[in-house]
């Protein structure tokens, strides 16, 4: 059974940092790219970045290029955000998700098998 499992979010000020975990177990054989998305209230789902699963290409959204970074430990089973330099408007649950294959865009949700339960972000200016 694959689990993923979100940890490290929290509630931080404009321009602090914040690095969020997402540990995977069950980790399946086919697996090829792992991401994070984010939702804000009233909003939909949006991809922040992806990587996969061999390390060789990362992917970012635009709202995050320059301040965030995903890295991934394959030895640990574990993928990395770090967020830097956060703004109010980066305020929303984000979730991990894992999928096979690399074809279509890295940020459409719907080709991802794999979510985790979300972290809360919250981010005051």
């Amino acid at each position: 059974q694959v689990q993923l499992v979100e940890s490290g979010g929290g509630s931080v000020q404009a321009g602090e940092s914040l690095r969020l975990s997402c540990a995977v177990s069950g980790y399946p054989s086919n697996s090829n790219l792992m991401a994070w998305f984010r939702q804000a209230p009233g909003k939909e789902r949006e991809g922040v970045a992806a990587i996969t699963t061999d390390g060789t290409n990362t992917y970012y959204a635009g709202s995050g290029k320059g301040r965030f970074t995903i890295s991934q430990d394959n030895a640990k089973n574990t993928l990395y955000l770090q967020m830097n330099n956060l703004k109010s408007g980066d305020t929303a649950v984000y979730y991990c998700a894992l999928r096979a294959g690399t074809y279509g865009l890295w940020s459409a949700d719907w080709l991802y098998q794999y979510w985790g339960q979300g972290t809360q972000v919250t981010v005051s200016s």
